[in-house]
């Protein structure tokens, strides 16, 4: 095998000299075919660093898998998104847009040679287990993960459900590794969520993009409409901790608010990776407001979709600046067992903005504050309560006994207290509760001919 590998790359080196030697006629041809054939002293370098492998390493290592290496060493030295997609991972390619599959849920790339959380999946056993968009994991049970590649990483992480796995984690701010055991289970996707947090004002949670997250969104919507009466005031998209997915998706739920112009386009070195994507004239929420929320882990597709919408003027984008990935992965088969994943191009928003290392910029940023409410004892005295207080005209039948005597102190009796499920939403979630009072100023300001 490795005698009929050296003697490829020779023949190969041996036409490369050919040719060059030919193309001596002209000096402009001779540059043209100077940059042909400039590969051909790393590939000698190549062919002599195979050989001294096979020669000398303290292990005999199979041909194939050397070979391996290097095709993965090409592409991992081009950005952190190309990939050699061999045998089960073209399985691993097609469960990422199915919605069903095993493992802990993170959605995972790599950042110097550690594995780092992009956004961990609602619902899954990564996102109970208190895993967050920017950890960087460094051991899987005992295994450092140093000198793993990606795809070695995540068959470590995927298993049997039920079973355990004990991650190690850097987290910024924490003083110490953090340890974290999360069990495996079926991963199932549920793209789209959502309910109303106050008549009339919807909340759509997407947890990534599918296929069908489009439609899904429409209907999840229609039926809040009807819940509400027939009509929405306004509508909180929320796409933090969104890794992305399907760009037909972002595009289609993008197209969902806007009735004109593009969504995104793409711009690569070949035709095929050129592309645009226009607005159709419809609009699901009839112009009604929106609000979205973003952060960190927001990626990719989720940022197709806050691009789109902040160009378009169509949407407020709160809470904190996005990921970044503004790049397009495109498989390429090699043959029947293998392909290349590989950046092929750059997502541009409507206006012309890469989103690629710099992300979408929130309209208002905020940050992830945790609010606890004071323990009240006592309701603050209102005018109502005062003795002998003016009468409003409006008031009728005030029994004048109801009002404290002069004297009194005017304190009532503390409210009931809460049960847990009637948390405030403050508490429960800061940023959507921004949000939910951004998004009511947007209505009171378009009912009063605001623009």
């Amino acid at each position: 095998m490795k005698k009929e590998l050296l003697l490829t790359l020779s023949v190969c080196i041996a036409l490369g000299i050919g040719g060059f030697a030919v193309a001596e006629e002209s000096a402009a041809q001779a540059e043209v075919e100077k940059e042909e054939v400039a590969p051909l002293e790393s590939l000698r370098q190549f062919a002599e660093v195979f050989t001294r492998i096979k020669q000398s390493y303290v292990e005999e290592v199979d041909d194939d898998k050397l070979i391996r290496f290097a095709i993965r060493g090409m592409l991992d030295g081009l950005d952190p998104h190309s990939d050699f997609v061999i045998e089960d991972d073209y399985e691993e390619l097609q469960e990422n847009t199915s919605g069903e599959f095993g493992g802990l849920g993170i959605e995972v790339g790599m950042e110097d040679g550690f594995v780092k959380v992009i956004s961990p999946i609602d619902d899954t056993p990564a996102a109970a287990a208190g895993v967050k968009a920017g950890d960087l994991i460094i051991r899987l049970d005992d295994q450092p993960v140093k000198g793993m590649t990606l795809n070695e990483a995540v068959d470590v992480m995927r298993g049997k459900p039920g079973t355990s796995i004990t991650l190690t984690i850097l987290r910024g701010g924490a003083d110490a590794p953090v340890v974290v055991e999360i069990e495996r289970d079926i991963i199932r996707v549920k793209s789209v969520k959502g309910r109303l947090l106050e008549k009339a004002y919807a909340y759509i949670r997407i947890s990534n993009f599918q296929q069908h997250t489009s439609k899904d969104m429409v209907k999840r919507i229609d039926r809040l409409r009807e819940e509400s009466g027939g009509s929405l005031n306004g509508l909180i998209l929320d796409l933090r901790n969104n890794p992305g997915g399907v760009l037909n998706g972002a595009v289609a739920v993008s197209d969902a608010f806007i009735t004109k112009g593009e969504v995104v386009y793409t711009e690569g070195r070949t035709k095929s990776s050129m592309s645009r994507f226009a607005a159709k004239p419809d609009d699901v929420l009839d112009g009604a407001p929106i609000v979205v929320l973003v952060n960190e882990g927001s990626a990719s597709a989720s940022e197709i979709v806050a691009g789109a919408l902040q160009d378009h003027q169509r949407a407020i984008i709160i809470g904190r600046t996005t990921f970044g990935k503004g790049s397009v992965q495109t498989v390429i088969p090699v043959d029947e067992k293998s392909a290349v994943k590989i950046t092929t191009a750059r997502y541009f928003t409507p206006n012309g903005r890469s989103i690629q290392a710099e992300g979408i910029v929130p309209d208002i940023e905020l940050q992830p504050l945790t609010v606890e409410l004071k323990e009240k004892k006592l309701t603050l005295v209102r005018e109502s309560v005062l003795s002998g207080h003016l009468v409003n005209h409006d008031e009728e039948d005030t029994d004048p006994a109801q009002a404290p005597a002069n004297g009194e102190s005017g304190e009532v009796e503390a409210e009931p207290e809460k049960k847990e499920s009637d948390t405030p939403l403050v508490v429960e979630d800061f940023m959507l509760n921004e949000a939910l009072n951004i998004l009511k100023g947007l209505h009171i300001l378009g009912q009063h001919g605001g623009e």
